[in-house]
């Protein structure tokens, strides 16, 4: 009991004494004097909360539907932040897979691309050295027919090429090539004391020098070959369903 509870019982007016009604009244406080009161309990004298009377509301009973239709709709929120988050995994996944397919086909694409632009690098390249050496051909076949003389140039050229210690030199030309080269390389052949033979099997404009010691082919052939390799072509000199 509280101290101003016992002010309060202190300041009550005894009844006449002596009387057992006195006696009664000093152990008893009648309800209407008191103001509140409380129940005693042991928790009161070691300072725990004691309980006034107020009573908790009680919760009401769930029925069955009420808590399966509890227990699905936890379900369905837990299905759905599992599917929201394996649909997450899902698209980062399909990206990188994506990423890597489409980086593939770019790499692809341009590897192609590369080997086909070689290739028409190459076809372009083979046919502007094709043209460039049916082009030479003609100028040459023009200069032979022009300027048949240079035949006799050629010859000493080939003589010259040959080494000082040949022996039994022989200079084979066209027969039509004859009567030039006699007369243009003649000095050249006497200095090395070869002689000269007119030979259909050798391409006019051309001549072979024939020693003890090896061959000079300087045939219009083997110079046309050498300049057509120049050109990056391995074209002959007699072109198919050409004439020489």
């Amino acid at each position: 009991m509280s101290s101003s509870s016992k002010d309060r019982i202190r300041q009550v007016p005894p009844p006449p004494g002596g009387s057992k009604a006195a006696s009664s009244y000093a152990r008893f406080i009648p309800r209407e004097e008191l103001s509140s009161f409380a129940a005693w309990t042991p928790g009161s004298l070691n300072g725990e909360p004691t309980d006034l009377g107020v009573h908790k509301p009680v919760e009401p009973q769930r029925t069955p539907e009420e808590e399966q239709a509890e227990l699905l709709q936890a379900a369905r929120q837990g299905g759905y932040h599992d599917g929201y988050r394996d649909g997450l995994v899902a698209l980062e996944s399909f990206k990188q897979s994506f990423a890597a397919q489409a980086t593939a086909q770019v790499g692809a694409l341009v590897q192609s691309y590369g080997a086909q632009m070689d290739a028409l690098q190459q076809q372009l390249a083979t046919a502007v050295a094709s043209a460039a050496v049916a082009l030479a051909r003609q100028v040459v076949r023009g200069e032979i027919a022009a300027q048949p003389a240079q035949v006799s140039k050629v010859a000493e050229e080939a003589l010259e090429t040959l080494l000082l210690s040949a022996k039994h030199i022989t200079l084979r030309v066209h027969p039509d090539d004859h009567a030039l080269v006699a007369l243009g390389a003649a000095e050249v052949m006497e200095a090395r004391g070869a002689r000269l033979l007119a030979d259909a099997a050798v391409t006019r404009g051309g001549c072979l020098v024939e020693s003890d010691i090896g061959i000079i082919d300087a045939s219009i052939e083997t110079r046309w070959r050498r300049a057509a390799a120049a050109l990056g072509s391995e074209a002959p000199w007699v072109a198919e369903g050409d004439q020489a």
